[in-house]
């Protein structure tokens, strides 16, 4: 009550007047807001799903997919080995000498051959609570079956060095030799070239290692300081391909130390500086996919994540590199033979998904003694140990 008189009732309806327009406008910049924001967001979302699916596209593009070798490999399906233990997997790896292509070719004249430079049989547990790398020597003396060579021909089966197979038949020959040698049935196999690992090595920004006393080897172009060294891409392709002027200039020696590289690379690659961090990694996944050619199922990054995704979780003290318990050729001390039973039995407990022993001693110190032993390392170990 006012002077007697009653208090107009408050406005309950919709305002009019200039309170109206005030009201609307707001109503209006509101609705144009969230419209902006929610456009916005939009736009943001669909510019991250089309950058990472062209991204995805890019590198799966960058594999090769070898449907020549699953087309020969399924020819002779029926004389393959069986797979013994459900969830567990062998990859073959194989490091290719190839001197083909702008990248390659610096390494020596192309002879239109290539051999498999270095062959490795990663074995994952069933678990993937371990795994277990076995280098083949190339030098080993093993029956290399009648392959489809490169021009379509048919070879003879014959007795010969183990990357004589990857020369005469490619990665299908390679793996049917391995088959044969080895009796474990090989799941996928992965091809890696000259230029894909120097870019890999570049990718993590160089590895390090620990050299006793200089390098000075014009074969392999490489000219190193003693002490601990972090080698660029062309360093470490020399490093790990040198024989002649390092250790004693064995293949035994040049295969322990790209064990130790792969060692010190694979522990790099899977640090949080380059896992975690987007610019460091695509160069990596980049550098790597460029340089694979592996069988159909594993020639995209879903394939090869599917794969790795079982890596992850295995500790790097249960990772394991070996060399085949072997020694001089009977005929040729150049060359290298099986050493029974020890061969043998790594064999079988590959098949059978059984733990692998490694103990301290060489292979070719267990050969001398005739014991069987097996010599390795973990991917734990510091590669200046």
């Amino acid at each position: 009550m006012v002077d007697g008189r009653r208090s107009p009732r408050p406005r309950t309806g919709p305002p009019t007047g200039a309170h109206a327009s005030r009201a609307g406008l707001a109503r209006r910049r509101r609705r144009r807001w969230l419209y902006g924001g929610a456009l916005g967001a939009a736009v943001v979302l669909i510019g991250v799903t089309v950058a990472g699916s062209i991204v995805y596209a890019k590198l799966s593009a960058n594999i090769t997919p070898d449907e020549a070798a699953a087309r020969e490999l399924a020819r002779y399906e029926k004389e393959r080995p069986t797979a013994l233990v459900k969830g567990a997997q062998n990859i073959l790896l194989i490091g290719s000498d190839s001197r083909a292509g702008a990248g390659n070719g610096e390494y020596g004249k192309d002879s239109g051959t290539e051999r498999s430079d270095t062959t490795i049989l990663l074995h994952l547990s069933a678990d993937r609570r371990s795994a277990t790398a076995v280098s083949l020597p190339r030098d080993l003396m093993v029956d290399v079956p009648a392959c489809r060579r490169r021009d379509g021909s048919r070879g003879e089966p014959m007795f010969a060095m183990f990357n004589y197979a990857f020369q005469t038949g490619g990665s299908a020959c390679t793996v049917r030799t391995v088959e044969k040698l080895t009796g474990v049935r090989v799941d996928h196999h992965v091809v890696v070239d000259f230029s894909g690992f120097k870019d890999m090595v570049d990718a993590v920004d160089g590895v390090e290692v620990c050299l006793d006393e200089p390098i000075d080897d014009k074969a392999a172009k490489l000219r190193l300081p003693a002490g601990r060294v972090t080698l660029d891409g062309e360093q470490a392709l020399g490093y790990v391909r040198a024989r002649k002027s390092l250790g004693n200039g064995s293949d035994t020696d040049r295969m322990d130390r790209q064990q130790r590289f792969l060692s010190a690379l694979v522990t790099k690659v899977r640090g949080n500086d380059v896992l975690l961090n987007p610019v460091k990694l695509y160069p990596v996944l980049d550098a790597a996919t460029s340089s694979l050619t592996t069988d159909p199922a594993l020639a995209s990054l879903h394939g090869l994540y599917d794969l790795v995704r079982g890596l992850r979780d295995i500790p790097a003290s249960r990772v394991r590199f070996l060399t085949v318990p072997r020694e001089a050729y009977v005929y040729n001390a150049n060359r290298d033979q099986l050493v029974q039973p020890a061969a043998e039995d790594l064999f079988r407990r590959l098949r059978t998904d059984k733990p692998i022993a490694v103990s301290a001693a060489s292979a070719r110190e267990a050969a001398d003694k005739s014991a069987a032993a097996f010599r390795g390392r973990t991917a734990a170990d510091d590669i200046c140990g």
